[in-house]
């Protein structure tokens, strides 16, 4: 098991707080005022960084843009309302009518949904590959606007030689963007490997807390303007004063949360792996090899149900871990394949991607082990009895 290192600078603040606050102050202020004429024409002018309102910047948000940067490896950051607010701002500003997305199988599902309706309806065509066969991905790339990529994958967990990818994406000019949020700046750091822009549902681990929810890109300083002038002032989905507060915070214990996380997810996915009503396990930790970058695991993972166990009755016989989406809390949750696949309406990623019914995603939480395992070892039982 890889060890998470320790990451101070995930405590200390890019700058002074006012009055020496230990935690960054909340700037509850929807604009900020300037002492005379030449100030704000400055702002307007583009000849000053001052705050001016806060749909466009905010000192609360900036203290977060400037720790997600400072831990990707970026020149730049913008925060997001929500992380479908981030993957907008990403991808949005990149393409235009008649390009073509090249995405991996198995995304998120509201990405998919994204460029299967708003976007295929301005004529942006998205077309899927299976990220795990590299050369079929480099393939993909040619003519292509942006490559859209998760390593692992949703749902199925697979991963990406993010270096081989991006180094021919760039090559040919693609945009190539990653959403980060199962890894975390912890565990993976995608601009080292060359990517472009790198997204977090901060709601997640980011956050940690399941209190809040928000949305980050990272990426070189001229891209981030892009998205500024096109996505971050325009949509009106930046992030809150609040919200930025309740992620800072989060932060703080983002190492050590990740090291229980991976902790209990392997552990759980190897007790999973030798059940006999489990047929297979979808983690990257039980894979011989892993790709250049990814130093650990979150607590992320799923697992298929042997035909002997009853899915509805294993989800009702559990006790500590709950059915619920998202994930990256303290909680440990699942959601079942069988419900995921009767989403409403015609872009559905679980049918179109074929998720089997008898997949249950388990995002595992900060409790005990055992009580985990155990809980998952009654539900079975009390599952496969009930299908007997």
């Amino acid at each position: 098991m890889t060890d998470t290192p320790y990451r101070p600078d995930l405590i200390s603040p890019s700058a002074r707080a006012p009055h020496d606050a230990s935690a960054t102050p909340i700037f509850q202020s929807s604009s900020f005022l300037f002492d005379n004429y030449a100030q704000i024409e400055d702002v307007f002018a583009g000849r000053s960084d001052r705050y001016i309102y806060s749909r466009g910047d905010n000192p609360t948000v900036g203290e977060l843009e400037n720790l997600i940067a400072r831990l990707e490896g970026a020149k730049a950051a913008r925060g997001f309302s929500s992380g479908m607010a981030a993957i907008c701002g990403a991808v949005l500003p990149f393409v235009q009518s008649g390009d073509r997305i090249v995405a991996v199988k198995h995304l998120y599902s509201d990405a998919y949904r994204l460029f299967e309706t708003v976007l295929a309806r301005f004529g942006v065509e998205t077309i899927y590959v299976d990220g795990s066969d590299t050369q079929a991905m480099i393939d993909a790339l040619s003519g292509a606007r942006l490559v859209y990529l998760e390593s692992p994958t949703s749902w199925t967990f697979r991963l990406q030689d993010l270096r081989a990818i991006a180094t021919q994406a760039r090559h040919l000019g693609v945009t190539s963007v990653i959403d980060n949020s199962w890894a975390t700046p912890i565990f993976q750091q995608p601009h080292d490997l060359g990517i472009d822009l790198v997204v977090h549902a901060a709601s997640k681990y980011l956050s940690g807390h399941s209190d809040t929810l928000g949305g980050l890109v990272t990426g070189p300083r001229q891209m981030i303007e892009k998205i500024d002038h096109e996505a971050t002032h325009l949509f009106g989905g930046r992030m809150s004063p609040m919200d930025a507060f309740l992620v800072l915070r989060g932060m703080k214990t983002l190492d050590m949360r990740m090291a229980r996380h991976m902790e209990n997810g392997l552990a759980l996915a190897q007790f999973l792996a030798r059940h006999p009503a489990v047929t297979a396990v979808h983690h990257p930790g039980l894979a011989a090899t892993r790709p250049e970058g990814l130093t650990g695991f979150s607590g992320l993972f799923a697992f298929d149900l042997a035909t002997s166990v009853d899915v509805q009755r294993f989800c009702d016989a559990l006790r500590h871990i709950r059915i619920g989406v998202s994930w990256g809390g303290p909680e440990s949750l699942i959601v079942p394949g069988q419900a995921a696949c009767a989403l409403a309406g015609s872009a559905n990623s679980f049918a179109r991607f074929g998720v089997s019914a008898r997949t249950i995603r388990l995002a595992a939480g900060l409790e005990p082990y055992d009580t985990l395992a155990s809980d998952l070892e009654d539900a079975l039982h009390v599952a496969q009895a009930a299908a007997a």
